[in-house]
């Protein structure tokens, strides 16, 4: 038989101070959870969408559609809609800080900037795009480039958000579709049926469903 290998002794404390330091286990814990945190952080989806502040958002949009109907000429026409895109991204953003302030999410990291990130190209591309199409005199083809780039970067936005989301982008790229194909005259009811019916039906379900 083999002799049994006995155990080295146990190391005696090494008062020069050259021993390596001993790390407490709960430090190693709390910088594990922390690490932990992060990264569910950074992979989540981003859930201060607010479903209320698209309900008000929705409420600009149909005022806009009625107003924007009554106006004669170009000019007073966009004035009418950029006013109330300025008030619906207005209250959009504020009742997205609220939640997120709310509901402890970060907008600057994460998905809250990812969601930030996807949203915006389609969206600085319609300022160009529309400023041609009226120097061009192709005012007709404005709402459904509007509905259209504007369904694509909720759509994108949508991929770092929750569900409805992107459901709802897809909405607006179908009435965008529908806008450019169909008469002059539809235009500003079919822009009602996006910014302010689609922002309507999908705030109430995100608010209802995912806390407000």
């Amino acid at each position: 038989m083999n002799p049994v290998t006995p155990l080295p002794p146990p190391q005696a404390h090494d008062p020069s101070g050259d021993a390596p330091p001993v790390v407490a286990l709960d430090d190693h814990a709390v910088d594990n959870l922390r690490y932990i945190r992060r990264a569910m952080a950074s992979a989540g989806s981003f859930t201060a969408v607010p479903g209320w502040g698209g309900v008000g958002m929705g409420a600009i949009g149909l005022i806009a559609a009625v107003v924007a109907g009554l106006q004669v000429g170009t000019r007073a026409w966009l004035a009418t809609w950029m006013t109330a895109a300025a008030l619906a991204g207005a209250v959009g953003g504020v009742s997205m800080y609220l939640k997120a302030r709310r509901a402890g999410v970060p907008l600057a990291t994460g998905p809250g900037r990812k969601f930030a990130f996807a949203l915006s190209p389609a969206l600085v591309a319609a300022i160009p795009l529309s400023t041609v199409l009226v120097q061009t005199g192709s005012v007709r083809l404005v709402p459904g480039t509007w509905l259209l780039l504007y369904g694509a970067a909720v759509v994108a936005g949508g991929v770092f958000s929750v569900r409805p989301v992107p459901a709802m982008g897809a909405c607006f790229m179908g009435l965008g579709a529908l806008a450019l194909c169909a008469p002059a005259s539809w235009g500003d009811p079919l822009l009602g049926l996006g910014f302010g019916g689609l922002h309507v039906a999908f705030g109430l379900w995100i608010a209802r469903n995912y806390g407000g």
